[in-house]
């Protein structure tokens, strides 16, 4: 079974070089689709072997689906430019490849890394599809949240040992201002399906989403960096629907990187 790695990137160069490390010895084939990069990402990509598709940046859900659809193999691993798979799961996934059974997809749990360490508890556990058979997948949702979903329901997902690496946070000031971005592109996408800014949803959001990370998931045994992600979640809810009220008030929509 070949194996496709797919990655969207643009100005990735703190981050890409571990993901494509990372894949070496796993991936058949890597496709990355590069928004624009003026950073080292284009060069480190060739360096290792990648076959690039400059393309503009269609929005998260477009973007991935053309990485997608330039994937070649028998399976795909979806992978951001930030993101890199342990080797615990590179073994999950190469048992997978080896003997998928009736499955067509296979989760894998992502877990964040700050300064090198692992967040045990904040944000845990993220199962997210990432191994799918190419051809019964596509990307959908609303940007920023992309997910996979199946074309015909023709099979079945299985959840793999092992921890997906996600090193989204460098700096915590870096990381709130991404966060920030995030939350405005999801209003602009929640206003273009026809949501309505909720008062309610402003008030009470920003708490219950601190209290889901801080005391179900426990995010308070993974000490300050715990305490600071639930803020962030609790912080990004309130964003993003302060600006739902902004954006309905101006009309805008368009969506923007």
């Amino acid at each position: 079974m070949r194996l496709s790695v797919s990655i969207v990137c643009k100005n990735s160069a703190d981050t890409i070089g571990r993901t494509l490390d990372s894949v070496q010895g796993l991936a058949d084939e890597i496709v990355a689709v590069d928004s624009g990069s003026t950073d080292a990402t284009l060069d480190m990509l060739r360096e290792a072997g990648a076959r690039v598709i400059e393309s503009p940046w269609l929005g998260y859900v477009k973007t991935k689906q053309l990485a997608l659809d330039h994937c070649q193999g028998d399976w795909v691993l979806a992978l951001d430019s930030d993101e890199s798979p342990l080797p615990e799961l590179i073994r999950s996934i190469e048992s997978a490849l080896t003997n998928p059974g009736k499955h067509t997809g296979f989760l894998v749990n992502r877990k964040v890394y700050v300064n090198d360490k692992p967040l045990n508890h904040a944000w845990q556990p993220e199962w997210r599809l990432r191994l799918v058979l190419r051809g019964h997948y596509r990307w959908a949702g609303l940007d920023p949240h992309d997910h996979l979903v199946p074309i015909n329901p023709d099979g079945s997902v299985h959840m793999i040992q092992g921890d997906l690496r996600h090193d989204s946070i460098s700096t915590w000031p870096e990381f709130l201002a991404k966060q920030g971005r995030h939350a405005e592109t999801m209003a602009r996408s929640m206003l273009a399906e026809g949501r309505k800014p909720s008062r309610f949803k402003l008030l009470t959001s920003p708490a219950a989403a601190f209290l889901k990370q801080f005391l179900m998931r426990q995010a308070f045994l993974d000490g300050i960096p715990g305490l600071r992600a639930a803020h962030a979640t609790a912080r990004a809810s309130r964003l993003k629907h302060q600006a739902m009220f902004r954006l309905a008030q101006t009309g805008e929509t368009t969506q923007a990187r």
